[in-house]
């Protein structure tokens, strides 16, 4: 007994030795720290956030962006000042340059007086710019819409390196009062979160349930929600600790990449993803706790856009650890599938191929369900399948909406950008803002080692040829916010290319096919 205890601790001490042997070899790896790196921005505190206003907000905010540019901006040595650095000013990607910089915090108000209320809430390492086309359809409608800046973000990716969990959640309280103090009181509410924005709109709703001092939303829209997050995010935190010696700076960030995108950071420190595993897991445990109360029957609606594929955050958690705890309140998922084209058949991963097989929910469900993709003999064609609340069988449209033949998923990324965003866009339009560089629709090609960052920054797919069936169902949800529970029929405006019956059924015998296991 003695032998086998010494045996499994000679183990465990290894394990950590190679571990973090691993992590100081690998850090040692990483480039040296920049001026963005290091300078850390100070942001309100919980307490200042949860007594303050927008107004407040905003001059906090505005402290912050000049802080960056007198530490940073304007301390550049001459290696940093080049045109790929969107902290140089002389470069074509440096955010203040143009006509609205997208890092801030903004507001859009209606011509009218505004019906309803949206606040948008964007993702780790990102800005408000991420959310901004569903903003201006909010607003068309009538809404005024905040987006706030979450704290750590949109300045210096140093911002994250100290920044926890319990400041975004102040944040979003924050602008919850912001957009009720905006509109009539009995006006609809909606909460539009994306990725970890999206853990922080359910824990927000969640926490109204029990706190009648709370902006209790009416609908939520989640687009690929932090419900989950990948195993190694759990140990982010731990993966940091060299860190603490001096030589070993680098360990705290997972990544140390040039910043030439000027709405969303490319260096990652650990501590965001710590302070994201930390959410993540408050949320699930408050999930579960008022579910066991029964305390979700009076919760939002909800609707969520998620690729089948996602490098970033579980897909299954979100029907696992959300959806299954859901009342019949008028909720929808909408999954994205893989394009099933032979042009990518050999090469897709197992994996990526059953995607879609292993995380189908049972049916029925108190929700509806609706699947997007193609079918393999035939994907030129798009098919939506409609699984109705309390229903096995589908409704079956076949969208106008082809699977470009370059793109063979969605990602974690693309999901809230239409193809022609200027910036992340497949194919960009540029016509009335021009950012300096169209990340979305670089296709390199060359050798290895040319390119200052790794091929996988330019080739995510960064735009959604979707995006029109988002924004046909966010404004069913805009139309009608406090939905029947079997929720609004499913219309698709413009064309709609006839189904081919042969098609329907291959693809919905694949669907509904029994989900593979691996020993």
């Amino acid at each position: 007994m003695k032998k086998t205890l010494k045996i499994a601790l000679l183990v465990v001490i290894v394990a950590i030795v190679a571990f973090f042997g691993g992590r100081i070899w690998s850090s040692s790896k990483m480039p040296p720290l920049d001026r963005w790196h290091t300078f850390v921005p100070e942001e309100m505190s919980v307490a200042a956030m949860d007594k303050g206003d927008w107004k407040a907000y905003m001059a906090s905010e505005a402290q912050i962006f000049e802080a960056v540019r007198r530490e940073v901006t304007d301390k550049l040595d001459d290696e940093a000042r080049t045109p790929a650095n969107r902290y140089y000013a002389g470069s074509v990607i440096y955010p203040p340059n143009y006509k609205q910089d997208w890092n801030r915090s903004y507001t859009m108000v209606p011509a009218g007086k505004p019906v309803g209320a949206a606040v948008l809430l964007h993702g780790l390492t990102d800005s408000p710019y991420s959310l901004r086309h569903i903003a201006r359809r909010y607003v068309a409608a009538g809404f005024v819409v905040v987006a706030i800046r979450l704290p750590g973000h949109g300045t210096v990716p140093a911002g994250l390196s100290h920044v926890e969990w319990e400041e975004w959640a102040a944040a979003t309280r924050l602008a919850l009062r912001e957009a009720k103090r905006l509109t009539a009181p009995e006006a609809p509410l909606h909460l539009v979160g994306f990725s970890n924005g999206g853990a922080l709109a359910v824990n927000h709703a969640l926490d109204a349930l029990t706190d009648s001092t709370l902006a209790r939303p009416d609908r939520l829209v989640l687009i690929s929600p932090m419900i989950g997050i990948t195993r190694f995010a759990r140990l982010s935190g731990v993966a940091a600790l060299p860190a603490m010696l001096p030589p070993f700076a680098q360990a705290a960030w997972l990544g140390i990449v040039p910043e030439f995108n000027p709405f969303k950071y490319n260096s990652f420190p650990a501590n965001g993803g710590r302070q994201s595993y930390r959410l993540t897991q408050v949320l699930q445990e408050k999930i579960v706790r008022n579910a066991e109360k029964n305390g979700l029957k009076d919760i939002a609606p909800i609707l969520t856009f998620q690729s089948v594929m996602d490098f970033t955050v579980s897909t299954r958690a979100i029907i696992a650890s959300l959806y299954n705890y859901l009342p019949a309140n008028g909720s929808e998922l909408v999954l994205f599938d893989v394009n099933r084209s032979q042009k990518f058949g050999p090469l897709l991963r197992r994996s990526a191929e059953m995607a879609l097989d292993r995380i189908m929910p049972d049916l029925p469900q108190p929700y509806r369900l609706t699947v997007i993709g193609n079918e393999r003999n035939n994907p030129t064609v798009t098919l939506a399948h409609i699984f109705e609340p309390g229903q096995t069988a589908p409704q079956t449209l076949a969208l106008d909406l082809p699977y470009p033949a370059e793109i063979f998923s969605m990602s974690h990324v693309s999901i809230p950008f239409p193809l022609n965003d200027p910036l992340y866009g497949l194919k960009p339009d540029t016509s009335e803002e021009d950012f300096g560089i169209e990340l979305g629709a670089l296709a390199p090609r060359g050798e290895r080692g040319a390119l200052i960052v790794n091929m996988d920054f330019l080739s995510r797919v960064a735009s959604n040829p979707f995006f029109p069936f988002v924004l046909e169902r966010v404004e069913a949800g805009i139309q009608d916010p406090r939905p029947k529970v079997a929720g609004a029929p499913i219309t698709v405006r413009g064309k709609v290319k006839p189904i081919d019956e042969a098609e329907r059924k291959a693809y919905l015998d694949q669907l509904l096919a029994e989900p593979e296991v691996t020993p």
